[in-house]
């Protein structure tokens, strides 16, 4: 299998599978493929940038437990690729969390994330997130995704 077989066909499931559970408040899945090592990075969709693992997971912990129970996780994969030990991936997360007053709501946020290969495993080391601005060009939103990668299903 090579590299960019194993990247997407292994590892990005698992990373998918991650962000799901993180979606529901469980973080241990995403902790198991950051790096905690120097150099990685955060730039949050919620504000925080972080360099530096000790807080990356100051962060990360901060977070987990803001989120409300999530019923659908996916990534539309815009551009990804592997070069080597390091990969990248571009895309929409999308995700459907239960709202106060027993509504559902879509959230989509923007994330780019680089990967580095340690010891054989793919680690995340670095993630920009961000919410999509309204888009008024002639072309927004009109690229396809390369692949969806969906991890949560409940209804």
């Amino acid at each position: 299998m090579s590299d960019r077989d194993e990247f997407f066909t292994t590892f990005l499931p698992q990373l998918v599978a991650a962000e799901a559970a993180l979606h529901n408040g469980d973080l241990k899945p995403r902790l198991r493929l950051w790096t905690r090592s120097d150099p990685v990075t955060l730039f949050g969709a919620l504000g925080p940038c972080n360099y530096g693992w000790a807080q990356v997971n100051s962060t990360f912990q901060w977070l987990a437990p803001l989120f409300l129970p999530c019923h659908d996780y996916r990534l539309d994969l815009v551009a990804a690729d592997v070069s080597g030990d390091l990969a990248y991936t571009v895309g929409f997360e999308r995700s459907v969390h239960d709202m106060e007053g027993g509504n559902s709501a879509e959230r989509v946020l923007r994330a780019t994330q680089v990967y580095r290969r340690e010891g054989g495993q793919w680690r995340v080391v670095h993630r920009h997130g961000d919410i999509p601005p309204a888009d008024g060009s002639p072309h927004a939103g009109t690229h396809p995704p390369v692949t969806t990668y969906i991890a949560l299903r409940t209804r």
